[in-house]
């Protein structure tokens, strides 16, 4: 863990404040690569994930928050209770959701806040000259969170709903996609999946396909019934009731798994699944990792089988 400080607070738009974060101690940050995360650990044992969106190479971490007011607390405390001079813990950078290696051509997908992991990766394509365009949908004008520096390039495309009346076609713009390229999606979760149908429609293979949720969807519970986990180092067998999950089970018996979101979204209760097959209800593993069934998010998924082997 680390101790930052929050050396700067500033509003980027009606709903979304950026904070600048400075080691406590005055040490250099942890270096990061583009596509990376933090949590911050707020008030109330809440953990928050946020993408950083500053200048790669800086010696301050950047990150955007949009207010949510429909949800669980910590954008309206990032928002209402944090000031500039507060003290904050925050984790080392994680990176899910990197540049593909090489130099492929890079086309992202973003709506709303979601653009903020392509800042970073938009500085990373003009440094290594690599080709890319950006579609960025919002739904007014003031919603855009791109500089001027960024708005003014030829392959950055803002699709300005309220304005232009320009509401992004998604199945267009996959439709010019170079068969080479890699695909990356950011935003709301109905957006996302709306592009991993269209893409799939558009021939886009899976591995060409990157997305990073910021939330999930309400996950459907109404037909989950009781199963088991075994620990495989133990031989332990910990019974799973309908209304509990795999991760409360496990705490119950003393046994701690880090996790963060508890919504599926952000793989950090991610645990290696060595037999049995698993009701897989989260958006962090992809079609593919899902369908191998050697992994499994314990904090929202559960069990199509009547055990599930755990790598614990």
């Amino acid at each position: 863990m680390i101790q930052v400080i929050i050396t700067h607070k500033a509003a980027m738009t009606p709903r979304v404040c950026l904070l600048m974060l400075s080691a406590a101690d005055g040490s250099a940050l942890p270096a990061w690569t583009p596509g990376a995360h933090i949590d911050l650990f707020l008030a109330n044992d809440m953990i928050r994930q946020y993408s950083l969106c500053g200048k790669l190479g800086e010696d301050t971490y950047q990150v955007a928050v949009q207010l949510e007011a429909d949800g669980k607390g910590g954008s309206k405390f990032i928002h209402e209770v944090l000031q500039e001079g507060a003290e904050l813990t925050i984790s080392e950078p994680r990176n899910h959701f990197p540049l593909a290696e090489g130099n492929s051509p890079s086309v992202f997908f973003a709506a709303g806040i979601g653009i903020t992991p392509f800042l970073p990766m938009i500085e990373q394509c003009q440094a290594q000259d690599r080709d890319f365009i950006l579609h960025y949908a919002v739904a007014r004008a003031e919603d855009s969170l791109l500089s001027d520096e960024y708005a003014a390039l030829k392959n950055v495309i803002l699709h300005d709903k309220a304005i232009k009346q320009e509401r992004l076609n998604i199945a267009q713009a996959l439709a010019a996609v170079p068969p080479e390229a890699h695909v990356y999606i950011c935003g709301p979760g109905s957006f996302i999946n709306d592009v991993v149908a269209l893409a799939a429609d558009a021939g886009i293979a899976g591995n060409r396909l990157h997305r990073e949720f910021f939330s999930a969807e309400p996950i459907d519970h109404s037909n989950d019934g009781s199963f088991e986990v075994e620990i495989a180092s133990t031989g332990q067998v910990i019974q799973i009731g309908e209304n509990d999950t795999i991760l409360n089970a496990l705490e119950d018996e003393g046994l701690f798994i880090p996790v963060s979101c508890e919504e599926g979204v952000c793989g950090t209760c991610v645990t290696r699944l060595l037999g049995g097959e698993a009701d897989h209800k989260d958006v962090f593993l992809t079609d593919e990792e899902k369908a191998q069934m050697d992994q499994i998010a314990v904090c929202c998924s559960r069990a199509k089988s009547p055990r599930l082997i755990l790598g614990l």
